[in-house]
């Protein structure tokens, strides 16, 4: 399984920006999909994931309300669209997947990582 993010760039607080995750390989070796995030100098934290059968959603809070993830399964593609852009959601963004029975937080849980976009929210 391969995963291709895109969509990152560079844009002004209050913005908005849509990230993509496609994903290469079979359907059955993901069971989830999740986003996370690494700002300069911190750990590599949860953002949201979503249940690719089931379509279930899970946001952390401190973007709840504000981002939205989705997917597209003929595509076999995720998206996570961002508004409301704040400077302290400026990070490398990485798009995951799992093959567990069941959404989570934590990222050693996913087994298969993208290789990372790059977000930068200016003030």
């Amino acid at each position: 399984v391969q995963l291709q993010a895109s969509g990152g760039g560079l844009v002004q607080a209050g913005g908005s920006l849509r990230l993509s995750c496609a994903a290469s390989g079979p359907p059955s070796s993901f069971y989830v999909m999740g986003w996370f995030r690494r700002a300069p100098g911190k750990e590599r934290n949860f953002v949201a994931t979503i249940g690719w059968n089931d379509g279930n959603t899970y946001y952390a809070d401190s973007v709840k309300g504000r981002f939205t993830i989705s997917r597209d399964n003929a595509k076999n593609t995720v998206y996570l669209q961002m508004n409301s852009l704040k400077p302290e959601d400026t990070a490398v963004y990485y798009c995951a997947a799992s093959g567990r029975g069941y959404s989570s937080v934590i990222a050693d849980d996913y087994n298969y990582w993208g290789q990372g976009t790059q977000v930068t929210v200016s003030s």
